[in-house]
C-alpha cells in the first residue's frame, strides 16, 4: 500500500499547537485542507480494501464531515480548556451498527510525539460493555486465549491500561479469572510509532498488521453484541449509545 501522509501533517498540528486560536486557523484553513484532512481521507481509502476483506462491518467512510475522521473541533461546552482545535488528528472505522466511537472499531491517533493505532472498544454505554462481560464471564478460555496469540502480545503488547472499577462491576464475581478486565471502562488495544515511520512507505501495511492482530477481539466484542462480523443487524446501540 501506498502511504500518503507527509511530514508537512505534523508541521500543522505543532504550529495549531501554538496558536491555537480561531483567527490562526481560519488564515490557514487551506493549508489544513492540504497537509491534513486530504492526505487523512486518502489514508482512510487506502484502509477500505483490506477491512472489506477482512472486516467487512466495519467502515471506511471517505466523507470530509460525518465520516470515518474526527472534527478537527474541540467540544468546550463542559471543559475549562476553551482552546477551540484539537492538536492531533484520529480516524475511526467502526461498526456499521454504531452510532458513535462508543462502538467496537479500529482507531488510528496521529499527534506530534503521539501515535497509535488499534481498536476495541472505548468507554461505552453500560449496558453495551455488560454485554461483552457477560461473554467474558461464559467463556474466560477463549477471553484469555485471544489475549494469548503471538500476534496480539508481538504486534499489539496486549490491553492497554484504561480506567477501571475498584471493585468488581455490581452482578458479577469477585473471584473470576478474568476479573481485572472485567473491572475495565473500556477494551482496547494500541501498538505506538513514530512520526518518522508514520510517514514512511510501509505505515498502511503496519496498520493493518496491528489491525489483523486485533480481528480474534473485535470479533469476540462484535459476537457478545449480537453483532455480524459482515454486516450489520440491528443491535443495542440504536437504544443506548449517544447519536454521532
Amino acid at each position: 500500500m501506498p502511504n500518503v501522509i507527509a511530514p508537512e501533517l505534523f508541521r500543522f498540528l505543532r504550529e495549531l499547537r501554538a496558536n491555537n486560536n480561531r483567527e490562526w486557523f481560519a488564515d490557514n484553513k487551506p493549508r489544513f485542507r492540504e497537509a491534513v484532512q486530504l492526505p487523512m481521507i486518502d489514508f482512510i481509502e487506502t484502509m477500505a480494501p483490506w477491512l472489506a476483506k477482512n472486516a467487512p462491518a466495519f467502515v471506511a467512510d471517505t466523507r470530509l464531515n460525518g465520516g470515518s475522521l474526527f472534527r478537527i473541533y474541540r467540544d468546550t461546552r463542559f471543559s475549562a480548556d476553551k482552546t477551540p482545535y484539537k492538536t492531533n488528528v484520529g480516524c475511526h472505522f467502526r461498526h456499521r451498527a454504531g452510532k458513535d466511537a462508543h462502538a467496537p472499531g479500529y482507531y488510528v491517533h496521529i499527534a506530534p510525539d503521539e501515535v497509535f493505532f488499534g481498536g476495541g472498544i472505548w468507554a461505552p454505554p453500560t449496558p453495551v460493555l455488560n454485554r461483552i462481560r457477560d461473554a467474558i464471564v461464559e467463556d474466560p478460555g477463549h477471553w484469555q486465549a485471544i489475549q494469548r496469540t503471538p500476534a496480539f502480545v508481538e504486534v499489539l503488547g496486549g490491553l492497554s491500561a484504561a480506567e477501571s472499577l475498584k471493585r468488581p462491576p455490581r452482578g458479577y464475581p469477585d473471584d473470576h479469572p478474568c476479573l481485572e478486565d472485567l473491572k475495565r471502562k473500556s477494551l482496547y488495544v494500541a501498538a505506538s510509532w513514530t512520526e518518522e515511520q508514520v510517514c514512511a512507505a510501509d505505515f498502511p501495511d503496519r496498520v493493518t498488521e496491528a489491525f489483523a492482530a486485533l480481528v480474534p477481539l473485535l470479533e469476540f466484542m462484535v459476537n457478545a453484541l449480537g453483532l455480524d462480523w459482515e454486516r450489520s443487524r440491528d443491535p443495542i446501540f440504536a437504544a443506548t449509545a449517544p447519536g454521532g
